[in-house]
C-alpha cells in the first residue's frame, strides 16, 4: 500500500480509502451489517487507513457501523465524515442562503451527533457535504468549523463538491480556506485536472477522489436492460439514455484494459490515484470481495504515462443533474 500526505494536514493516508456510503444500507439497497464489518476489517488488514462516511449515509447507520469497527480495531484509522445541509437539498442550488443550509448551530450539532455515532471524541476530517461558490464569502460555515477545531472535536475540515462541478473548488484552493476538497474524478470525469488539481497542488490542498468507479459503471457489470430498484441511487444517476451511452463507453474501454492485462476495476482505480494531486481515492465497499479487490488495486501503483495518455480519449464531460 502506498501512503500520501493529505494536503497540509500532514496525515498520511492510503491511496485507496474506504467509501462507506453503501454500508449505510439505504440508497444502495439492503446491507448486512456483519458483511460491512468484515469488509472494514479486511480493508484495514490490507493497509487501508482512511474511511469516508457521512451523517446521511443510512441516516447515521454508516457512522454507527464505522464506530463499531473503530472500537474493536487496534489499527490507526483516519475518519472523515460530512455535515448534511439543513435543507437536505442535493446538489446545492444557487441562490440558497447559507443560513438555510449550514448555519453555525446546525454544523456544530450535526458534528456532535456524528461523534456519538462514531464513538469518538473527535473526527479527523469534517466536510461540508454540498457546495456552491456563492457561499465562499459567507462566515457561518467557517466560523462553525473553526469553533469545532478549537474545541478539539475536529482536526481538519474540507468541502465535498457537487458532482460535475470541479471548478467550484478552485477559489477555495486559491484562498486556502480548507484543508481538503472531495471531488468526482474517474476515467470519464477528468475535468478536475484542468483547473482544480493545479491549484490544489500549488496551495497544498488534499484531494479526495470520489466515485472512481462511476457509481459502478466502471466495474463493467452494467448492461443496457438492467433494472434498478426505485430506491437504488443508480436509478436516477443512469436514468433514460444515460445508461445506454454509459454502457457503450465502458465497452470501448474494455479492450484497452485487456491490452495491458488489467481488470477494468483495477484499471479505473489505479487511474483515480495516478494524478499527483490525489491523496486518496474512495471507492464504495460493501462486502469482503469488494474490500479485497478494491484495496488490492493499490499494490501495483500508478498507471504508466502512456496508459494515461490513451485514457485521455475516454474523457466524458457531463453536466448531469442527479
Amino acid at each position: 500500500m502506498e501512503y500520501r500526505k493529505l494536503g497540509r494536514t500532514g496525515i498520511e493516508v492510503s491511496v485507496i480509502g474506504f467509501g462507506a456510503w453503501a454500508i449505510g444500507g439505504d440508497l444502495w439497497g439492503p446491507q448486512d451489517d456483519e458483511q460491512s464489518l468484515l469488509s472494514l476489517r479486511k480493508a484495514a488488514i490490507l493497509g487501508c487507513n482512511f474511511i469516508d462516511t457521512a451523517a446521511v449515509y443510512g441516516m447515521g447507520h454508516s457512522e454507527e457501523i464505522v464506530g463499531k469497527f473503530l472500537k474493536e480495531t487496534g489499527e490507526t484509522i483516519y475518519v472523515a465524515t460530512k455535515v448534511p445541509p439543513k435543507n437536505f437539498r442535493w446538489p446545492a442550488r444557487k441562490g440558497t442562503p447559507i443560513k438555510e443550509a449550514f448555519p453555525v448551530d446546525w454544523v456544530i450539532s450535526e458534528t456532535e451527533k456524528s461523534l456519538k455515532r462514531l464513538k469518538r471524541d473527535y473526527v479527523d476530517l469534517q466536510q461540508i457535504h454540498v457546495w456552491t461558490e456563492e457561499w465562499i464569502d459567507c462566515d457561518e460555515w467557517i466560523e462553525a468549523l473553526e469553533k469545532l477545531k478549537r474545541d478539539g472535536k475536529i482536526r481538519f475540515y474540507g468541502i465535498s463538491l457537487n458532482a460535475f462541478q470541479p471548478n467550484s473548488g478552485v477559489e477555495l484552493c486559491k484562498r486556502e480556506l480548507v484543508d481538503t476538497i472531495q471531488v468526482v474524478y474517474n476515467i470519464f470525469e477528468q475535468a478536475p485536472e484542468d483547473y482544480l488539481f493545479p491549484e490544489a497542488i500549488k496551495h497544498n490542498i488534499g484531494i479526495i477522489a470520489r466515485v472512481p468507479l462511476d457509481e459502478s459503471s466502471l466495474t463493467g457489470k452494467l448492461i443496457k436492460d438492467i433494472k434498478f430498484d426505485k430506491s437504488d441511487f443508480r436509478s436516477r444517476y443512469f436514468k433514460g439514455e444515460r445508461l445506454f451511452e454509459t454502457v457503450d463507453r465502458v465497452e470501448q474501454l474494455k479492450p484497452l484494459a485487456e491490452k495491458y492485462g488489467l481488470s477494468l476495476v483495477e484499471f479505473a482505480l489505479r487511474f483515480s490515484f495516478t494524478h499527483l494531486a490525489v491523496s486518496t481515492s474512495i471507492p464504495g465497499i460493501r462486502n469482503l470481495s469488494q474490500a479485497e479487490m478494491n484495496v488490492s488495486c493499490a499494490n501495483d501503483g500508478k498507471l504508466k504515462k502512456e496508459i494515461v495518455d490513451e485514457l485521455r480519449n475516454h474523457r466524458w464531460d457531463r453536466d448531469w443533474i442527479i
